[in-house]
């Protein structure tokens, strides 16, 4: 016998690092509060540490990631794998020069969101935002510098046909040869 509501599971589930973050620093901070000397520095680096989870947490409950769409995403050795019934492909993120997020609209109640990948080569990848592991893409974002993570909040929420850059590479400058050897 289930004592939450269905609704209420979904709500506790999505936010459920940002509670436990938030419960961990309001715990660090009490424990800061009671103690003395050493304990004291130690509970305020947990209450440090309590913030930076609480802030991660509260930005991937916002972002738009409900599974049981179609496809598999994999994200592995800095690696971007979709595997769905029509399309499908790989690409390495140290190939990436651009990443962003569109929204297409399937009516006035609902609308689609998809990642879209693309190489120094020209390739594409396209994942659905619900395809099962979607929220590993969040996680590689990580190591590009730069990423609008807000970008892909903001799109989650726009219910007709958008586009948003997410990440772009920086222009690779040209490289200058010695002098000599300009012939």
């Amino acid at each position: 016998m289930n004592f939450i509501r269905p609704e209420v599971r979904a709500f506790l589930y999505k936010w459920r690092e940002a509670i436990v973050a938030g419960i961990i620093l309001l715990g660090s901070l009490q424990a800061a509060v009671m103690n003395i000397g050493f304990l004291k520095y130690m509970s305020y680096a947990g209450a440090l540490v309590g913030a930076a989870l609480f802030i991660e947490g509260v930005r991937r409950a916002r972002l738009p990631y409900d599974s049981g769409g179609v496809g598999v995403v994999e994200v592995d050795e800095r690696r971007i794998t979709y595997l769905g019934p029509m399309s499908g492909g790989a690409i390495s993120i140290n190939e990436l020069i651009r990443v962003k997020v569109r929204t297409t609209s399937l009516g006035p109640a609902a609308s689609d969101f998809y990642w879209e990948f693309t190489d120094r080569e020209g390739q594409r990848l396209t994942i659905p935002g619900d395809a099962e592991n979607a929220g590993a893409l969040f996680d590689a974002l990580t190591v590009l510098k730069g990423a609008d993570y807000e970008a892909v909040i903001r799109a989650s929420t726009i219910t007709e046909e958008s586009e948003h850059l997410v990440w772009t590479s920086a222009q690779t400058p040209s490289i200058d040869l010695p002098p000599n050897s300009r012939d």
